[in-house]
């Protein structure tokens, strides 16, 4: 009986080494392709909210984070910088609505420092399907209409939703969560307004995570 166990332990033992051994195998055959996916699809998505055409450098390699109640709560928000010839020209900014229907609504928003909001895509919410929702790409094309749009100054009433006097559309049914983004969107946009004098003192990703 013992003989039994020790064998059945044994055989137990050398399939879990062997199968340690095979994932530790595949993980270091793949870790480089999946690192390199990644930041594929990560170039492709501030491609869509900061334009190439806008920058030459990597943006991945110039992410710093930023600090501001503008950005929606107090956590440290990742800022990747668009530079032209040297010159920063641009940035895209995570940040936060925290006043969505469902919850806190995360948005990338690529703005230049004048102003104008280059491009805002959706990152995670908890929206209502069917409603809410509409702020994703993949369901609408809403988001894509504050490409390009300029905000005059913290009073500039046209960034608002069509219900409060603005110009941006609200989802039939569904207000709140297109206020939240329009309002996130503007206080973001106003905020990289200001970040110019303070770009070269910026911790970089990693700093202080």
């Amino acid at each position: 009986m013992l003989n039994s166990m020790r064998k059945h332990g044994t055989t137990l033992a050398v399939f879990a080494a062997v199968t340690t051994g095979l994932t530790a195998v595949v993980y270091a055959l793949t870790k480089t392709t999946i690192a390199h996916q990644a930041a594929l699809q990560q170039k492709a998505l501030l491609d869509q909210v900061v334009p190439p055409e806008n920058y030459d450098n990597v943006m991945q390699n110039e992410c710093f984070l930023v600090s501001d109640p503008a950005l929606g709560d107090g956590a440290p928000h990742r800022l990747y910088l668009a530079r032209k010839n040297g010159q920063p020209t641009a940035a895209a900014l995570e940040t936060t609505a925290p006043d969505g229907y469902s919850g806190a609504i995360k948005l990338l928003v690529g703005a230049d420092f004048n102003g104008t909001v280059l491009g805002t895509r959706v990152i995670e919410h908890h929206e209502t399907p069917g409603l809410g929702d509409k702020i994703e790409l993949r369901i609408s094309d809403w988001i894509s209409f504050f490409s390009g749009k300029k905000i005059e100054g913290p009073d500039d009433k046209r960034w608002a939703v069509k219900k409060d006097g603005g110009m941006f559309d609200q989802f039939t049914g569904a207000t709140i969560t297109p206020r939240a983004v329009v309002n996130a969107v503007r206080r973001t946009a106003l905020y990289m307004e200001t970040l110019p004098p303070k770009l070269e003192s910026l911790p970089a990703c990693g700093a202080s995570e």
